[in-house]
Formats: C-alpha cells, sequence, structure tokens
C-alpha cells in the first residue's frame, strides 16, 4: 500500500514487473464490464491509446456493444464485443500475453469470457475503483474512494512516469470518465479528482464540447422515453426520501428501447427536493435489474449487495433478480424502513 496524492491506494505486487514486460512489444487485451458505460469505455480507450505509443498491439474487447452516445470517443469503432463475436474475442484473449481488466472487481462481470481470462497464462492487470477487487491479477491498482476507473488510469500512467505522453485524445477518453461517473463533477469527488481534471484540461481536453456530446445528444424518442418515465412510471415514498422508476417489458417494446436509452433516467429522481434515494428497476426478457442513486451518507451499495447480489459504491450501485418485476419492487420497498431508520434516524420522517 503507498500514499499517493493524498488518495491511499492499494497496489498488489510491484509495478516493476510490468514496467519490464511493457518494454517490449506485446499482445494486450483491454477487457471492461458488461453495458460499457463513460468510465468503462474512457479507461479502456484512454489506456489502449496510451499503450500503442509504444508499439503494442492492443485490442479491447466489451462483453456488449456500447451506447451510441459514445460514438465520438476515438477508436470506439474497433472495439470487438463478445455478444456479437464470441469465438473472435476468445481467441484473442488466448492470444494475448498482458491482458488488462478495467472498472470491475470480478471475473462475472465480463461473463464468459471471465473463464478464458481466469485460464490464461497471460500477466493480468486489474485497474478499478469498486469495492473488494478479486485477487486474480498479478498487477492490481484499487481505490475505492476514486472518482473513476479513469482518475486511476491517470494514476498508473503518473506511477509509469509517463503523463508526457497523454494526447488530447487520451485526456478527451479519461475526462469522460471523469464526467460520467461523478455526474458532472457532482458527486464521488475528491480533491485529487479535480487535480487530474487540471492536467487533462493542460492536455487540450475541451470539458465544454466534451459535455456538450455526452449530455445534449438526446434522440426524440429518448426525450420522450424520459417524460413516460417521470409523468407514468414515477412513484414518490416521501417517508423514506426515497423514488422509484420501473420500466416493463411492454414499455421496452412500446418506446423501441435500445442499449443506452436509459441511461441518466435514475438521476432525474435525485433532482427533487427531499429525494435522496433513487431506484430505477427495469423488467429485462429474463432478469429484473435495478440502478440506484443515493446522496450524502446513504448506501445503495449495502441495498445492492445484501439484497440483489450486486454491488458498487456507495452512492451508485446496482443489482438483479430473477423474479417478476412487482416482486423485485415490492423487495426494494420492504427493505426501505431499516434503511431509513439506520440513515435518517427514523422509519417515517
Amino acid at each position: 500500500m503507498v500514499i499517493f496524492n493524498f488518495l491511499c491506494i492499494v497496489i498488489e505486487n510491484s509495478i516493476e514487473e510490468l514496467k519490464k514486460r511493457l518494454k517490449t512489444p506485446q499482445d494486450i487485451v483491454i477487457i471492461t464490464h458488461r453495458n460499457p458505460d463513460g468510465d468503462a469505455l474512457g479507461s479502456s480507450l484512454a489506456l489502449s491509446l496510451f499503450l500503442q505509443q509504444y508499439f503494442h498491439k492492443v485490442d479491447i474487447i466489451l462483453p456488449s456493444d456500447y451506447p451510441q452516445s459514445f460514438g465520438f470517443l476515438p477508436q470506439v469503432e474497433k472495439c470487438k464485443v463478445y455478444d456479437l463475436e464470441p469465438e473472435l474475442c476468445l481467441d484473442t484473449i488466448n492470444r494475448a500475453s498482458i491482458v488488462c481488466c478495467l472498472d470491475f472487481n470480478s471475473l462475472d462481470r465480463i461473463d464468459k469470457m471471465g473463464e478464458s481470462v481466469e485460464a490464461s497464462n497471460a500477466f493480468k492487470v486489474l485497474i478499478d475503483h469498486h469495492m473488494h477487487p478479486e485477487p486474480f491479477a498479478d498487477y492490481t491498482l484499487s481505490e475505492t474512494t476514486a472518482s473513476s476507473t479513469c482518475e486511476l488510469i491517470y494514476t498508473f500512467i503518473e506511477l509509469l512516469g509517463e503523463t508526457n505522453r497523454i494526447s488530447e485524445d487520451i485526456a478527451t477518453a479519461m475526462f469522460t470518465g471523469l464526467i460520467t461517473d461523478t455526474g458532472s463533477f457532482k458527486y464521488a469527488t475528491t480533491d485529487r479528482t479535480f487535480e487530474v481534471a487540471a492536467h487533462l484540461k493542460r492536455h487540450g481536453v475541451d470539458d465544454y464540447s466534451l459535455q456538450d456530446k455526452i449530455f445534449n445528444t438526446y434522440s426524440a424518442k429518448q426525450m420522450r422515453l424520459l417524460g413516460h418515465c417521470i409523468y407514468n412510471r414515477m412513484e414518490l415514498l416521501p417517508e423514506y426520501h426515497t423514488g422509484i422508476i420501473t420500466l416493463t417489458k411492454a414499455d421496452y417494446e412500446e418506446y423501441s428501447i435500445e442499449r443506452g436509452d436509459t441511461e441518466g433516467i435514475v438521476n432525474y429522481l435525485l433532482m427533487l427536493d427531499g429525494i435522496k434515494v433513487a431506484a430505477f428497476i427495469t423488467e429485462q426478457p429474463t432478469i429484473v435489474k435495478l440502478s440506484l442513486r443515493s446522496k450524502g451518507d446513504f448506501s445503495v451499495q449495502e441495498i445492492a449487495s445484501k439484497h440483489f447480489k450486486g454491488g458498487g459504491h456507495k452512492n451508485a450501485s446496482g443489482g438483479s433478480a430473477y423474479a417478476k418485476l412487482s416482486a423485485v419492487v415490492d423487495r426494494f420497498k420492504s427493505v426501505l424502513p431499516q434503511y431509513a431508520e439506520k440513515y435518517f434516524g427514523t422509519e417515517s420522517n
């Protein structure tokens, strides 16, 4: 464990072995989690662009496709998608000499690819900011108070002593993760977060343009879906400072919902006065998924891990359940009283 710029960063095994390997061209695979968000994509692309400068062969593999709202990111179109080309992706992993796992803490987050990574003889690198990282990597850079994995990619490059190699494209990719995982610097920030953001600005990031591309590219369909969620699918529980939005399978059909269309909807609940906990619960073909957000000290990570086989961060977590939508909503409501008492000091204030 080392103290680095006022953050306590857990580093398992020395970076020296990795430095030695990176001195000669390697076959490197970068993998991130299913349903990749801005931090998953930003960290993967930033690391890929950085490593390419040293003539390494670098492939990025995504378990599932990325939202088109991130189509502006440099080289994102080159990412391989396991759902679309499973054999190609597994072959790519099997021949890799280094496998970098970004923005997830356990191999089950990458589905069947996790088995190939575990069996691989490649040197394994884990860079992540989620709680309780599994000990599968040869080199681990983990910090749960970091705003994002992109922030840790900057730290990783800094530990290598190569921040002079950060191009405008690399900085833009990293800044994307900072923006999206902090909600435009509204939560999960530390002084280190703003230090990194300032450094990336000096590397050429146009943060106004970047924010515009990320947040101001809603389609008419997405705007109508948002209106439907707020007007028809929102339920408020003021006694528990909680808001819930649900979507059914029928909603998915009616609005032709595709990957990325629901991104950020859960955050609208936290714009309401008095609402400190937000739940976005959606009925998928075979499973019900929960996206949870909170303000202040309220830990939705605790709810996700204890009741919905999930996890994440204190103020942003997710989970799932194999049950009917109504049953999952009822289960979520049933645990609220104990958490309201724990965090708000009363069961119904």
